[in-house]
């Protein structure tokens, strides 16, 4: 069967897409950028190839579609900038093998401005055709929820370089969700994902601060938010934790605006800080019930970057255990998802009895609350127990 959609770049933006319209009922081809595709369990390969799904390496796939998909990763580089250099791989290769009349859409996260400036030019030299005219080019900010219990398609944002560009893009998504919501343009469009990127980070780094000062004043921020939440209208309950992790990165635009975001570079400094906030608090319970950090046994549980899954792009767990480390902790870790964990090019010890573990160490740090952890029964194993995500009953253990 003929594809109808090809989907470029299986990592968190693609896989997700392909799944989609896989159970939409439409036959879609995935092409991968990267190492990203081993993300597909080989049950899930079959269910998917059973709808229509079919898994190329051959670019020449990508020339028999109506409408392809780049959802590349954009890494954080080493400048703090985004790494584009998979949507700018991704882009020729599509480039070469473009017919007239297809709609392509970009989903990677991107600046305002990339779409025109840098997918645009790509495409046109490589194909000779032109955008607008010969073929549709739009964005669409990716919606994805890695882990979340809401399978309810999210409604999509799309802007397009010309009207006709943008009523094409939403007609595709229009198979696949009931709400197609038409930005003004490409950078409307891609401004939609810098804000809603940003707008996390930000209320995460309010709640992270908001943690720190009330420990200093004996306050159960816990708490304080079961009951703000209860708000009809403006309020939006957001929790603390180690650090922030995901694919999402926050961008100030320094650099590509006269001014840039300054709160979003405060929000950064903030979150940034967390994993060394944690280290110090786990220092200071052990100082307080007569253990040093220097040859204490630490057991951290939960090492991904979310609760029930296997991903750990930014995980704050990294960065902890470094520092636990450096002040001479004896680390080992415990996590459903991952039978094994590095950590400076090292192996961290992984323990196979869980409770076993957390009775015979002096600390454990619960990172993330995978739902197959019995908190309650935890809390009673464990010699010391500290809490980044308040998930344990109150009482049951010292929280962030």
């Amino acid at each position: 069967m003929p594809a109808d959609l090809a989907v470029i770049g299986l990592g968190p933006y693609g896989l997700p897409l392909a799944q989609a319209a896989v159970a939409a009922g439409i036959p879609t081809v995935g092409y991968a950028t990267g190492p990203e595709a081993g993300s597909l369990s080989p049950a899930e390969l079959r269910r998917m190839r059973s709808t229509g799904f079919r898994l190329s390496t051959d670019p020449a796939q990508l020339g028999r579609v109506r409408t392809a998909v780049i959802c590349a990763p954009t890494p954080r580089g080493a400048d703090g900038e985004l790494d584009l250099g998979q949507v700018e791989a991704a882009a020729r290769t599509l480039a070469g093998r473009l017919r007239p009349h297809t709609t392509v859409i970009l989903e990677s996260p991107v600046l305002p401005g990339t779409t025109e400036e840098l997918l645009r030019p790509i495409l046109e030299r490589g194909s000779g055709l032109r955008a607008g005219r010969d073929f549709h080019l739009a964005y669409s900010p990716s919606r994805t929820d890695p882990g979340g219990r809401d399978h309810t398609p999210a409604p999509r944002v799309i802007g397009g370089l010309t009207p006709a560009c943008t009523e094409s893009a939403a007609t595709f998504y229009g198979r696949l969700t009931d709400k197609v919501v038409r930005a003004r343009g490409l950078r409307e469009a891609e401004t939609v994902r810098l804000l809603e990127t940003n707008f996390r980070h930000v209320n995460i780094a309010l709640v992270n601060e908001m943690a720190v000062v009330c420990h200093e004043l004996g306050v159960d921020l816990w708490d304080v938010i079961r009951c703000a939440e209860t708000k009809p209208s403006g309020f939006q309950a957001f929790r603390p934790g180690p650090g922030v992790g995901g694919h999402g990165v926050p961008q100030d635009l320094t650099g590509h605006a006269s001014r840039g975001l300054r709160m979003v570079e405060l929000a950064q400094q903030v979150n940034e800080r967390m994993p060394h906030y944690v280290v110090q608090r786990a220092a200071a319970l052990l100082n307080e019930h007569g253990k040093s950090a220097r040859g204490a046994r630490v057991l951290l549980l939960g090492v991904t970057y979310k609760a029930d899954l296997a991903d750990q792009q930014g995980a704050p767990a990294h960065e902890i255990a470094v520092r636990l480390m450096e002040l001479g902790a004896s680390v080992s870790y415990h996590d459903p998802h991952l039978p094994a964990w590095h950590v400076l090019d090292r192996p961290v010890p992984r323990a196979d009895s869980l409770y076993e573990a957390a009775a015979a160490a002096d600390l454990t740090l619960l990172l993330q609350p995978h739902r197959t952890y019995d908190l309650q029964g935890l809390s009673v194993k464990a010699q010391l127990l500290l809490d980044t995500r308040g998930a344990t009953p109150t009482g049951a253990a010292h929280r962030l």
